[in-house]
This record gives structure tokens, C-alpha cells and sequence, in this order.
């Protein structure tokens, strides 16, 4: 029978069926450790009771009824990340693709309120903002733009963290109206900027009177070692989106947007179907007091020590490591040549990692891995890296 599904994607042929905190079963009954949590999305772990609880109890009361009327869920849930986050108020969709869509429609929407003919946004190389025509556009690779042509208008890429390079675009173009950077790159292989460069670019933006957007749909929720990376910086941007770890697998998205981001859109500007209905935010609620109440910010910072301690110990002198580098649990490991065998090599050690920029291993294991787990993710990656 030929394969119903299009072929968007390169699986491993393993299916699993079943999952339980860091661990995951497939239909033979063997275990594998997740060092990957389904692309950084499992970060309360796999089945975690309490929000299945909340998605049994929500899914008999009600799933959902259109942004047509108020959603107590969504009103307690935008309060919860203002709370978090210092933003002033958010718009819910389904995905990380579309929250950057609704902060790209926001910083066009401003522009034109300020007299810009072309708004254009700033964004970085190497950068993933997803596959929508506006995000993929954004997106700083060629591979994703491959066959996509014609790209949408409206955005100009600088080298990432580089704030020169921004500052010389500052110098000689009228039609910028924001800045949009990952604060951490994660498809481009866990690239982490210079600390001064969220500063940088606070300040230029402040001095053009330009929005600031982060993408955190890798970053937040905690991955890093604080809810958002940006508050490492002790900065606020005007935009802020993210997705992934808020719904621990259930799809879910939010652009969060402060000042006058946050009044820009009217009714009709925007809007979403399924985006913040009763059950993905009581899910994405429920996450996010697990994180509050259970410090996993401050773990998944003493997690990440302890295994870049634990790789830079054992991988430091070996001359195919190029770097060890990342934040939290968002880690990263570059090699010196092209490793996506590892991948396979891993899997047949019960261990799931994923092979970015086709030589970083990247890891994003779930944010409550035990200390014993973590070493033995640090172990087995070590072990195959030594042997390649």
C-alpha cells in the first residue's frame, strides 16, 4: 500500500506507544531515554498525572466555543504569563509558527500606523522562525526557503550577534520598524549570543523608537533556567512568543506584547479558530503553576551546570569538539564534522537525541530528569562522540 502520509519528514522507523516521565516505550516494549522531549515540548515529561488530570477533567466539561465569547481558561492563563512575563497582554493561537505570525503582523500594523509605506523587520541568518510563507520568509535559511519563492517582502537579515550590524541597517534605511532574534538559536544549533547583545538591541530599538521582538518558542517555559531567557538580560521586549514546553505536548502558542505593541490590534486585525480554547488553556495554566510550584527554572539551571560540567570534564581535550555551549537544559554540543549518524547510533543505545546544522548534537531533555538521568544521558553521548 503505498504510504498515505506525505513525505515531509525523515523518521526513524520506531513507533512509540507509550511514555512515563523521561522515558518513552515503543510496540516492542523497549525503553529509551528522551533527551529530546518531542523537540523541546515534553518539558513536564511524558504522562505527567497532573496535566492529564486537567485534560480528563476539561474534556468533560468542555472543549471548546469560539473566540466569540469569553474564556475564563484563557483569562486566568494571559494573567498567569503577564504575571511571569511584564508583558501587558497576549493573543492565543495553536503553534510557535503562529505566534511569530501574529508579532509579524503586529510590527507591520505598527509601522503603517506610523506613516512606513514598507515596514520592514530585521531578523538574524540561521535563524527558524517556522514554515508559514511570513515565518519561513523570516527565517534565516535557504534550505527552508528552497522552492518557496516568491518569499514575502518586508524583512532584511543581519549576522547573528552582531548589534553593528543592525546599528549600520540603523543608519541607512527609514522602513525598519522592529528587530526579531531567538535569544538562544536552536535549529542553527544552540547558539548563545554575547550577554550584552538583548541589551544592544533594547537600546537601539528604544533609540529608533523600533519594536523588539524574542522568539522563544524554544527558549521559554523555563528551558533555560529562568520562565523566559530574557530575563536573564534584565530587559523587556515589546513582543515576546512562544509555544512548545506551554502545553507539555498539547498544541498551544502565544505572542505576549507590551506598551503600544499591545494595543495595536482591533477586532478584525486578527483571530484563530481553535486558538486559546478551554482545554489548551487549562492544560497550558496547569503547566505553568507546575513550573511556579515546583522551582523547574531553578532545576533545569542546576541540570544544565551539571551536564556541561560533566561534558567539558570528559570531551574537553578530545580534538573533535569544537564547542560545548548552551543555557539550562538547552545544550549543545558541535563537532568538527558532519554527525547525524549519531542519531541512529544513540537510538540503538536507548537514548533519543537529535542531530542539528548537521554536526551539533542537541539536547533538550525534560525539565524533571533526575541527576542519575542526566548522567546517563552525559554518558552515553560522551561515549559515542569518543568513538566517532
Amino acid at each position: 500500500m503505498k504510504d498515505p502520509l506525505m513525505q515531509t519528514y525523515g523518521r526513524q522507523d520506531i513507533a512509540f506507544v507509550r511514555g512515563e516521565g523521561a522515558w518513552l516505550v515503543d510496540e516492542q516494549g523497549n525503553r529509551y531515554l528522551d533527551a529530546l522531549s518531542g523537540l523541546g515540548v515534553v518539558a513536564l515529561g511524558h504522562a505527567n498525572p497532573v496535566v492529564a488530570k486537567t485534560l480528563t477533567d476539561q474534556s468533560t466539561h468542555l472543549l471548546h466555543t469560539s473566540n466569540l465569547y469569553r474564556i475564563p481558561a484563557q483569562e486566568k492563563l494571559a494573567a498567569a504569563l503577564a504575571e511571569i512575563s511584564g508583558m501587558d497582554n497576549m493573543f492565543f493561537g495553536n503553534s510557535g509558527a503562529e505566534a511569530n505570525e501574529c508579532a509579524i503582523k503586529i510590527a507591520r500594523l505598527f509601522g503603517k500606523h506610523r506613516g512606513v509605506e514598507e515596514p520592514t523587520i530585521i531578523v538574524t541568518e540561521a535563524s527558524f522562525h517556522g514554515r508559514t510563507l511570513a515565518t519561513l520568509t523570516a527565517t534565516g535559511s535557504r534550505k527552508v526557503h528552497a522552492g518557496f519563492e516568491p518569499l514575502v517582502n518586508g524583512f532584511v537579515r543581519v549576522p547573528f550577534d552582531d548589534v553593528e550590524a543592525v546599528r549600520q541597517i540603523a543608519a541607512h534605511s527609514n522602513n525598519i520598524v522592529a528587530v526579531m532574534v531567538e535569544p538562544i538559536q536552536g535549529e542553527a544549533g544552540i547558539r548563545v549570543p554575547d550577554d550584552n547583545y538583548l541589551k544592544d538591541l533594547r537600546a537601539i530599538c528604544d533609540d529608533h523608537n523600533w519594536l523588539l521582538i524574542l522568539d522563544e518558542v524554544q527558549s521559554g517555559n523555563a528551558r533555560t533556567g529562568t520562565y523566559f531567557c530574557y530575563q536573564q538580560s534584565g530587559i523587556l521586549p515589546d513582543l515576546v512568543t512562544t509555544a512548545k514546553g506551554l502545553g507539555n505536548g498539547f498544541p498551544i502558542g502565544v505572542c505576549l506584547a507590551r506598551g503600544e505593541a499591545a494595543e495595536i490590534f482591533k477586532p478584525g486585525n486578527h483571530g484563530s479558530t481553535f486558538g486559546g480554547n478551554p482545554l489548551a488553556c487549562s492544560v497550558g495554566l496547569t503547566v505553568v503553576n507546575e513550573i511556579k510550584n515546583n522551582n523547574i527554572a531553578d532545576r533545569a539551571r542546576e541540570l544544565g551546570d551539571r551536564m556541561q560540567e560533566n561534558f567539558r570534564k570528559r570531551l574537553g581535550g578530545l580534538n573533535n569538539v569544537k564547542d560545548i555551549r548552551g543555557k539550562g537544559l538547552m545544550l549543545g554540543i558541535e563537532l568538527d564534522k558532519n554527525c547525524t549518524e549519531l542519531v541512529g547510533k544513540a537510538l540503538a543505545r536507548g537514548l533519543l537525541i537529535n542531530v542539528t546544522s548537521e554536526n551539533v548534537i542537541r539536547l533538550l531533555p525534560p525539565l524533571i530528569i533526575t541527576d542519575e538521568e542526566a548522567d546517563q544521558i552525559c554518558n552515553i553521548v560522551c561515549s559515542l562522540i569518543e568513538e566517532a
